[in-house]
């Protein structure tokens, strides 16, 4: 059974820096993307950052220049380094990663449980 763990949520202060890590582990053949998506009070879930199996990353503009996303391919982790937080940061953050369980299954999405970030003085 696949699942994806996340870690490292928290409280920081305004200015502050957090890192999420997240680890696939089961069944998994391949991981063409793995993720983080953010969900704060009372809002809809949105991407924070993205990073295919290459490397390309793709960020939501609000966290541009302030929020790093990279992956360990051979341990099927991906991190999310976030620095100078601030308030509106405060979310539920899930790890997303898409999944190729089998050589000749068709990828599909799977999300862990969450983690929650605070940012508060």
């Amino acid at each position: 059974q696949v699942q994806l763990v996340e870690s490292g949520g928290g409280l920081v202060q305004p200015g502050g820096s957090l890192r999420l890590s997240c680890a696939a582990s089961g069944r998994i053949f391949s991981i063409p993307g793995m993720g983080w998506d953010g969900q704060a009070p009372g809002k809809q879930r949105e991407l924070v950052a993205a990073i295919t199996s290459g490397g390309s990353t793709n960020y939501a503009d609000s966290v541009k220049g302030r929020f790093t996303i990279s992956r360990a391919n051979a341990k099927n982790t991906v991190f999310l380094q976030m620095n100078s937080l601030k308030p509106e940061d405060t979310a539920v953050y899930y790890c997303n990663g898409r999944l190729q369980i089998t050589p000749l299954s068709t990828a599909r999405d799977y999300w862990g449980q969450g983690t929650q970030v605070t940012v508060s003085s």
